[in-house]
């Protein structure tokens, strides 16, 4: 099961990264202009941002087993059209329908957390080999997508998703969990994911537009969750898990900008071939396939502030020795290891803080501020004139205010399970 579990949430994240690196073929195939070749990697993630709070509180009122297969059959189904795609306009529109499957497989998958390790200790560890399976989906990204699109176009890229959706269907097809009894207000769900999307297209694009209408949808999103009989957030979730929601916006702000920053570096500049490119990633990314594992271990025995902490402070000295350095692989090393450290211990600090059966919500939070963070650090750390410096300087910052909060918090009861799972 947790293979098959763990599998999934793989696809969402390689469609992440996937595509980036197959833009020329695709920009020769189909044309287009560049804003129209940024909204084929961007409308996957914009969609993705905006539906994940959204995919998380439906899992925890449908099931979370039932939204996460759902999730996961139409993620492979709709790769299956997309590498059919005949024009830029389709492929585009389809990479927003993948965003939102993405955010059902998500919130799915983090709601079934709880269920199928109702033991705070025994879910850490699991939660470092779910970690380790989806920090191999950050390692394959750019090395599968240069491969792929060595061997046969951009289209390949799609076609790799289907036979992995299934594989996963059937590992969990006896998996069985019921629905829960949280009401879900739709108003106040889609102003969140109206002011999630504008915000990604603000920071995407640099619209000013968008951000005036972000401010609007956040003023609206507030007011309505006041009136609200199911608001979208929990009562406290915020105020208890603040912490962990600044560490995981900077340290995806810090990630998803290194890497568009290098990527440029390395093809625009340096004039590598896109396989080639992605070999160059493997010291930073190889180290989130193996470490998660022995941060599950320390998650269980210690809690999830050591690592967390840890991990900020060795993602701070990595950036920095990148900024500093000319040989920059052994820093991407101190780099990976701190991201294995500081995300999966993240995802089990947010879960055990969450309210009885709000495990899907809390994760899909958790998911927004990541998503928002790193499509802020592509945006910033695009045009700033020290763009790794900064984000080192950043990091360091969220290490040390992490520190003091962790100080103060109380840690936080583990939440009950929020209901029986059964194998069928």
């Amino acid at each position: 099961m947790m293979f098959g579990f763990s599998l999934a949430y793989f696809l969402v994240i390689l469609d992440t990264t996937v595509l980036t690196i197959a833009l020329p073929d695709l920009r020769a195939s189909l044309g287009g202009s560049l804003a129209g070749q940024q909204w084929a990697v961007n409308a996957y993630t914009v969609a993705f941002a905006a539906a994940l709070l959204t995919g998380g509180a439906v899992a925890d009122r449908y099931g979370a087993a039932r939204i996460f297969k759902v999730g996961v059959a139409a993620f492979g189904v709709i790769s299956l059209l997309s590498a059919a795609a005949p024009h830029l306009g389709v492929l585009i529109a389809l990479r927003a329908l993948l965003g939102l499957a993405g955010a059902l497989c998500t919130g799915g998958s983090m709601a079934l957390l709880p269920q199928l390790f109702p033991d705070p200790a025994a879910r850490a560890r699991a939660t470092g080999l779910w970690a380790a399976i989806t920090g191999t989906a950050l390692a394959a990204g750019p090395l599968l997508g240069g491969l792929l699109v060595d061997l046969s176009g951009w289209r390949a890229v799609f076609l790799l998703n289907p036979p992995i959706a299934l594989i996963s269907l059937l590992a969990m097809r006896r998996v069985r969990s019921p629905r829960g009894h949280r009401l879900i207000d739709w108003r106040v769900q889609a102003l969140a994911c109206a002011f999630l999307a504008l915000v990604a297209e603000a920071l995407i694009d640099a619209s000013m537009v968008a951000g005036i209408l972000a401010a609007v949808a956040l003023a609206a999103v507030v007011l309505a969750e006041r009136r609200s009989k199911a608001p979208a957030l929990p009562g406290g979730l915020l105020a208890a898990t603040w912490p962990e929601l600044l560490a995981g916006t900077v340290a995806n702000f810090a990630f998803a900008g290194a890497l568009f920053v290098l990527t440029l570096l390395l093809q625009d500049t340096r004039h590598l071939a896109p396989l080639a490119a992605g070999l160059a990633f493997l010291p930073l990314t190889l180290p989130m396939t193996v470490n998660p594992l022995l941060t599950g271990r320390l998650v269980a025995r210690y809690g999830p502030r050591p690592p967390i902490l840890g991990g900020l402070a060795l993602l701070a000295a990595g950036l920095t020795g990148v900024a500093l350095t000319d040989v920059a692989a052994p820093w991407l090393v101190v780099m990976g290891f701190g991201l294995s450290f500081v995300l999966p211990a993240l995802m089990a600090g947010m879960i055990n803080s969450a309210p009885p059966g709000t495990a899907g919500t809390a994760g899909g939070v958790l998911n927004a501020f990541r998503q928002v963070g790193a499509t802020l650090g592509v945006a910033v750390m695009g045009v700033v004139s020290h763009p790794l410096p900064t984000a080192a300087v950043l990091t360091a910052l969220t290490c040390a205010c992490y520190g003091l909060a962790a100080r103060r918090a109380r840690t936080a009861a583990p939440p009950a399970s929020t209901g029986p799972m059964r194998v069928s």
